[in-house]
C-alpha cells in the first residue's frame, strides 16, 4: 500500500520515525505499516544540527541503508529540499525515488544564520508548483507532504495562517499537510474542516491520544525525533551508571 492509500485510510497512519537501518528494521519487526525519516534524528546521529546541517549525499547514504533494510513504505524528510532551485530539488527527489522512496516531507521554513524563519506563503507555493512541474512524470508516484511551521514558530493567529497556507499549497500540488506543534483539539478540528489535505500531526507532550486524533479527523501521526532523543537519554543514563558504579551492572539491569 502506498502513501496515497495509507493517507486516505479510516484510521490514522502511525508513522515509525527512523534514522538508520537498525531503527527501520525494528519498526518493521514491531508491525508498523510505514516508516519515515526524521531529519533532526539523522542529523544528530551524524553530529550535525538540524536544518540541512548534513549534506544531501549523507542523507542519501542513510536512506539507501534504510531502504535496503526494510520493505515498508518510506517517506523521507528533505527539510527545505537541499537545493537552491526547483530543478535542483527535483533532481534530489528523483535520486530518492530511484531508491524506492514513496513520499517526502518538505517544509516552508529555512534555517538562516542559525535561526529558523518562515518563508512567505506565496513564495513557498510558487516554488512548490515549480518543483511539481520539474518532477514531470515522477510526480505521479510521489506523495508530497508539506510541513508548515506556523505553530512551531508560534506565529500570530497561527490557525488562520495555516488554513491560508493549506489552500495555497494544495493548489500548488501538495498531497498532505504537516503541522508540527499543533495540539489543541479545537484548532485541529478547524484545520481538518478547512482543508481537503490529510492532516499530519507530530508527537508532543500535549497531543491528544490516537483515538481522539482519529475522532478529530487526523490522518497521519508521526514521532519526529522524540524516539531518537529518548534513546539517547537512556544511553546517557546507562553510560553515567557504568561510570558512577565502576562496573557494567547498569548494562544488565534493564527494567522489566
Amino acid at each position: 500500500m502506498n502513501f496515497f492509500d495509507l493517507s486516505a485510510a479510516r484510521q490514522p497512519l502511525l508513522l515509525g520515525n527512523v534514522w538508520d537501518a537498525a531503527s527501520a528494521q525494528l519498526a518493521q519487526k514491531l508491525g508498523y505499516r510505514a516508516i519515515g525519516t526524521s531529519s533532526a534524528a539523522m542529523a544528530a546521529s551524524l553530529g550535525y544540527e538540524d536544518g540541512e546541517g548534513m549534506s544531501f549525499d549523507e542523507l542519501l547514504f542513510l536512506v539507501k541503508r534504510i531502504r535496503a533494510s526494510s520493505s515498508l513504505p518510506l517517506t523521507v524528510d528533505i527539510e527545505a529540499g537541499y537545493g537552491n532551485s526547483p530543478a535542483e530539488i527535483a533532481n534530489n527527489i528523483v535520486q530518492l525515488l530511484e531508491l524506492g522512496v514513496s513520499g517526502i516531507n518538505i517544509e516552508d521554513s529555512r534555517v538562516m544564520a542559525g535561526e529558523r524563519q518562515l518563508l512567505s506563503a506565496a513564495q513557498f507555493a510558487a516554488g512548490l508548483s515549480a518543483l511539481c512541474t520539474a518532477l514531470g512524470d515522477h510526480r505521479k508516484s510521489l506523495f508530497i507532504n508539506v510541513r508548515t511551521d506556523t505553530y512551531l514558530l508560534q506565529c500570530k493567529d497561527a490557525k488562520t495562517d495555516t488554513l491560508s497556507r493549506a489552500a495555497l499549497y494544495q493548489s500548488a500540488g501538495a498531497d498532505g499537510l504537516f503541522v508540527p506543534c499543533l495540539t489543541e483539539p479545537a484548532d485541529i478540528s478547524a484545520i481538518v474542516a478547512g482543508t481537503v489535505l490529510p492532516l499530519n500531526l507530530m508527537c508532543m507532550p500535549e497531543l491528544p491520544d490516537f483515538a481522539r486524533l482519529a475522532q478529530l479527523g487526523v490522518k497521519r501521526i508521526s514521532m519526529g525525533n522524540a524516539a531518537y532523543q529518548y534513546q539517547q537519554q537512556t544511553l546517557g543514563d546507562v553510560l553515567a551508571g557504568v561510570k558512577a558504579q565502576d562496573s557494567f551492572a547498569a548494562l544488565y539491569s534493564r527494567p522489566g
